[in-house]
């Protein structure tokens, strides 16, 4: 996720979070921002759609999305929480207004945000740098 949205500087970088039903993120999906912007950032289409398809497919879930926030901390903005589609999913939040990078989920249920707890678990192999 980190290498994604460092990738897709000066803009926002993005991607979507697949996993298993009981919220274990198996596959990071990187997805171009089209809406090529610091400040917003909006999922390609096309992404979305082979994602979802492909979660019916392996019997996974979209469990949500991660996006970087180039000059501000690791917290839905207001446009964010505005545009949470699904009160199910994760936002993921990767701050890189710092040289290290801030790794941060939540959940926005009716606006309400509230912090989850994030557990990173380093793998090797060919995806180890998404």
């Amino acid at each position: 996720m980190v290498a994604t949205c460092i990738r897709a500087l000066p803009d926002e970088g993005c991607g979507l979070l697949l996993g298993t039903r009981d919220g274990v993120v198996s596959d990071v999906i990187p997805s171009p921002n089209i809406a090529a912007s610091a400040k917003i950032y909006e999922i390609d289409p096309k992404v979305l759609l082979r994602t979802f398809r492909r979660a019916d497919d392996e019997g996974l879930e979209v469990l949500g999305v991660f996006h970087s926030h180039t000059h501000s901390p690791a917290y839905p903005s207001p446009t964010d929480i505005r545009q949470a589609p699904d009160p199910g999913w994760h936002y993921v939040l990767i701050s890189l207004a710092t040289v290290r990078a801030d790794v941060r989920s939540y959940s926005v249920v009716d606006a309400q945000v509230t912090e989850e707890n994030v557990r990173l678990e380093w793998v090797t192999g060919p995806r180890a740098n998404d």
